[in-house]
């Protein structure tokens, strides 16, 4: 069946200026992938991104390890929330927790609950609506789902790709979360498709990290 690989970028730049990077093991993480999918004879007829660089970069590096060349669709639906923006929101009289930018364990604890009042409507002029954050998601899901297309890949980020998963099986939003926050760099989660249904078939996948690479390969910032 036609097969719509939602693939998270590569290891950013955590804690640097700019994250919006491909570190040393994002890229390296990207070709392995883009290796293993050769391997397996898993050749796509379309590739996509969102305006994010850390997934131009991941598509780039696994088309380099296909060996393949494809230009790209891009879809802003892909990209992810900007979390960083509806912190400014959530505190634009003050109190912002620090070090939370630099410190994963803070970070996470933060993303959980900023994004829960987010998904409630209770933050102030946040940069977009959680309505209008759902609403693109779908959307570029749907625009890539398309008929006569067999095999789509599609670098997207963890938010997004949770928040597909979790509006194909019409979870609650608290799901959307607990799936984003363990969502590894790189991993891959599949919808097979007719032009009538779509199906989950496989979440936060990762067989280019093997045991013998997971040391240095399997992250998920």
């Amino acid at each position: 069946m036609p097969t719509l690989y939602l693939i998270r970028h590569g290891q950013a730049s955590f804690g640097a200026d700019d994250y919006d990077v491909l570190s040393p093991i994002g890229h390296e993480q990207a070709e392995a992938l883009g290796r293993w999918f050769a391997q397996e004879g898993i050749i796509p007829n379309l590739v996509a991104h969102g305006t994010l660089r850390r997934q131009k970069e991941t598509l780039a590096g696994i088309l380099k390890g296909l060996g393949i060349e494809r230009a790209a669709e891009e879809h802003p639906g892909l990209d992810e929330y900007d979390f960083g923006a509806l912190l400014k929101a959530k505190y634009a009289a003050g109190g912002e927790p620090q070090g939370m930018m630099t410190d994963h364990k803070s970070h996470f604890r933060t993303l959980r609950a900023t994004v829960a009042e987010w998904q409630r409507d209770e933050i102030p002029n946040p940069p977009e609506t959680w309505g209008t954050f759902t609403s693109r998601v779908d959307a570029a899901c749907t625009s890539l789902m398309r008929d006569g297309v067999e095999t789509v890949f599609a670098v997207s980020s963890g938010g997004a790709i949770s928040q597909a998963v979790s509006a194909l099986l019409e979870t609650p939003g608290v799901h959307q979360t607990k799936m984003q926050l363990q969502m590894k760099n790189t991993a891959i989660t599949r919808f097979v498709y007719t032009s009538r249904n779509t199906y989950f078939h496989g979440f936060n996948e990762t067989p280019h990290i093997t045991a013998a690479n997971a040391d240095r390969l399997l992250t998920y910032a």
